[in-house]
Order: C-alpha cells, then sequence, then structure tokens
C-alpha cells in the first residue's frame, strides 16, 4: 500500500452551530504521487475542505494528517510553516503580487520555506527554467505580473506553486477562466510539471469533462455525510 499524502478521519466542520452548512467527512485518504479530481458544485463544501487541507482552518473534531504529520493539533504559527514548507497553491484567482515581476512572484514561496529554499540552489535560474518548461516566453520574466495575460498569469501561478518541489499541489478551480483549447495545453503542461516533480495533486472542479487526467475522481458527495 502506498504512503498517503492526506489522511482525513471523522473530520467535522461548521462556522457556527446554527449554520446551515456543516461538513462532516468520515474518511478521505489520497496516496502519494495520487492526481486526483475532487468534482462538487459550487456551495457544496470543496474550497471549504481544502482549506481544512491547506490549514486555513481547522476542524471542529477530527484529525488531518498530511504525510502522516498530524496537522490540525500544531499551533497556528507551525501550521503555517508546516504548509508553506509542504503545500504548493494555485488558487482559483492565482493571487499573484500585481507589481512584481515574474521571477519575484514565482520564488515568492522560498522566502517563507527554508526547506523548499534548500532545493534551490540558484533562485532565479530555477524560476526561469520552470517558465520554459510551462513554455512562458523570456521575455516576461521581469514583466509586472498586472501586465500580464490571464493564461500566463495562470501559468505563473503554477510555477510558483511547483517551486521548491512541495510534495502536495492544491488546485482550485484553476481552469474555469480558459476554453476548452487552451484549457488542455494548460493540463498537458501542468501535470507534466507535477510528474517531473513527483508530487501530489488535490484538484477540485465542477467540471467532469476533465476527469480523463487525473488517476482518481471523486465525488465530493461521495465522501460527505449529511447533518442536519
Amino acid at each position: 500500500m502506498n504512503e498517503e499524502t492526506i489522511c482525513l478521519d471523522s473530520v467535522r466542520f461548521y462556522w457556527s452551530k446554527k449554520s446551515d452548512f456543516k461538513l462532516h467527512i468520515p474518511k478521505l485518504n489520497i496516496g502519494k504521487g495520487e492526481k486526483v479530481l475532487l468534482l462538487g458544485e459550487s456551495g457544496s463544501g470543496k474550497t471549504t475542505l481544502l482549506s481544512l487541507i491547506c490549514g486555513f482552518l481547522s476542524p471542529i473534531s477530527g484529525d488531518i494528517y498530511l504525510n502522516e504529520q498530524k496537522t490540525n493539533n500544531l499551533t497556528a504559527n507551525k501550521r503555517d510553516q508546516y504548509r508553506s514548507d509542504n503545500i504548493g497553491i494555485i488558487f482559483q484567482q492565482f493571487n499573484l503580487l500585481p507589481y512584481a515581476s515574474v521571477i519575484d512572484n514565482i520564488i515568492l514561496p522560498l522566502y517563507f520555506s527554508k526547506i523548499r529554499a534548500s532545493r534551490v540552489l540558484n533562485q532565479r535560474d530555477v524560476a526561469i527554467s520552470i517558465c520554459k518548461s510551462l513554455r512562458l516566453p523570456d521575455s516576461i520574466k521581469d514583466v509586472q505580473a498586472s501586465k500580464l495575460s490571464v493564461g500566463q498569469q495562470q501559468r505563473v501561478a503554477v510555477a510558483r506553486a511547483l517551486i521548491g518541489n512541495p510534495s502536495l499541489i492544491i488546485a482550485d478551480e484553476p481552469t474555469s477562466a480558459l476554453d476548452t483549447d487552451t484549457q488542455k495545453n494548460f493540463l498537458d503542461l501542468m501535470f507534466k510539471q507535477i510528474e517531473e516533480n513527483k508530487s501530489t495533486l488535490l484538484m477540485v472542479s465542477h467540471d467532469r469533462s476533465l476527469s480523463n487526467y487525473f488517476d482518481r475522481i471523486i465525488d465530493i458527495n461521495d465522501i460527505l455525510v449529511r447533518e442536519d
């Protein structure tokens, strides 16, 4: 049996006891190196689940393990550090620093993680190499992120998530703004880089047409227990 990158055990979360939204996940396991697509409609709890896995939120009860490290009992500061060291996040809105250059955006995670930085001998050269792998033109490496096209910003966000070889990549609806042809090209490039890094991928989407790219498909309704 493969080692597990993600393990959730009896996890419950709600914003308040009176809230209509309550999340209960009895079990979720994702193996090392797996590429998993989590499907669900808007409002189904996908983003909340990602926030729990990443440590932005803490469960009301239950346990969350990443790389066999129980993370929900860490202090907030230690959770933040563990996330910086082990997780690369591709946000739906990319969350690039608009006035920083492409290279500065890509190497930003290395300032927060000595572990990831230790894997990168020459930060600028490695960032440029990842850009080339993602077919970003060399001419934009010093351009401000705000001046990039949506497709270019998306690939810069992927490069930022990948630098320093984090063990887990979390992607929140990264293809939602793309047409079909651009979407396929983007996914081909992203998967190539993730496979070279030997990272685990958990990507959330509402788009079932993406299923063929992944090792496993999970419908969020199949792992949730609805509670009144």
